[in-house]
């Protein structure tokens, strides 16, 4: 009784959460664009589908993937081995971010889009080409900003140094980049914020930060998020310089 009591209450917290979304669309449908819903029956179908999804993303959180991650990390700072430990928030950081369904999609969107306005050519072989190397690029980025993150622990650096700096290089490199990448880049910093890649590398930083002895887990645990969405702006804007044609 006590763990169905819990998953209700679970499940309650979802719709609670969806509930607004789900009030200003009916609102707008309803009053302002004044007709009915369009497939009404595949829009509850797809509702439901959706709370049911959060539901056991949630749990699925809650449960496995932060104790897992907190649970390595705790294991790797007590080896005290900084080589292994920024190997793997690297590899860790990398393989998060490829594995990202958004990441696949834009980087699909933007291969197309570049392709159309000739900035690429257009054909299936550069396409692919430019895809790929759109997708390596961020998750490489994104490796890159989550063992800076996981040094900036172990030192106990200040976040804003790396955040004032990163911000700087980008507006640097925004200046020389060819136009039509800059949209695609700044999006980029988004990918990182999806269903993946936050639950792995927040749970990373926490348990980095309970682990080290002198370390606080609300001001130092946290931020590795930050560095991850700064870098692949300034990677694809990179990108862009040397994988575009400028006309």
């Amino acid at each position: 009784m006590v763990i169905l009591r819990v998953l209700f209450n679970r499940f309650l917290s979802v719709i609670l959460d969806i509930l607004p979304l789900l009030l200003v669309i009916f609102i707008f449908q309803t009053f302002v664009i004044q007709k009915p819903f369009p497939h009404l029956e595949q829009t509850i179908v797809g509702i439901v589908l959706v709370l049911i999804g959060l539901f056991l993303f949630i749990m699925g959180l809650e449960s496995a993937l932060f104790p897992l991650g907190e649970g390595i990390a705790d294991q790797f700072a007590q080896k005290g081995n900084v080589f292994w430990l920024l190997l793997f928030g690297f590899t860790m950081g990398f393989s998060t971010t490829l594995a990202e369904p958004a990441l696949t999609i834009i980087a699909g969107k933007a291969g197309q889009l570049a392709a159309d306005s000739g900035s690429i050519q257009a054909n299936d072989s550069t396409i692919s080409d430019f895809v790929y190397g759109l997708r390596v690029t961020v998750a490489v980025s994104v490796g890159l900003a989550t063992a800076i993150g996981v040094l900036r622990i172990i030192k106990g650096w200040p976040l804003i140094w790396f955040i004032l700096s990163g911000y700087g290089l980008i507006v640097l490199a925004t200046y020389f980049a060819p136009e039509q990448i800059i949209g695609i880049a700044y999006d980029s910093g988004g990918i990182t914020t999806s269903t993946i890649t936050v639950p792995l590398v927040t749970a990373l930083g926490i348990g980095l930060a309970v682990a080290i002895k002198g370390r606080n887990p609300m001001s130092d645990g946290f931020g590795l998020i930050a560095l991850a969405s700064l870098t692949p702006i300034l990677f694809v804007l990179l990108y862009g310089m040397v994988a575009l044609e400028v006309s």
